[in-house]
């Protein structure tokens, strides 16, 4: 068994929300949140955001599955979530994503992500 870089280092938890979609009342509902293991990094880097603006992130986060943009992630367990904050990301302080990498490593097997908040 191969024990890659992606899959062993992603020692962290976060909860996910998915697919923001707008109510048309001004607010957005969310997929139901999901833990997923994460590597949470805080740190500054430039990247290009979907509307091709350069941005410089707040925290950059290794993951194991595709994520969607404009998503929401916490670092943190839903157990640590209220009702509410599980029902809407921006009362838990969810971060939102607004930049999306994917490559594959080096057998082109596996897939190193990373998403910018």
């Amino acid at each position: 068994m191969r024990n890659r870089w992606v899959t062993r280092n992603l020692n962290q938890v976060a909860v996910y929300w998915g697919n923001p979609t707008n109510d048309g009342f001004g607010g957005f509902t969310f997929d139901d949140p999901v833990e997923i293991a994460v590597r949470w990094t805080e740190a500054n880097e430039l990247f290009i955001d979907s509307t091709g603006a350069q941005v410089v992130s707040s925290a950059i986060v290794y993951h194991g599955t595709d994520l969607s943009n404009e998503g929401f992630l916490v670092l943190g367990t839903l157990a640590g979530l209220s009702p509410e904050e599980k029902a809407n990301p921006l009362l838990a302080n969810a971060s939102q994503i607004r930049g999306i990498n994917k490559v594959p490593d080096r057998t082109a097997q596996l897939f190193i992500r990373k998403v910018f908040l």
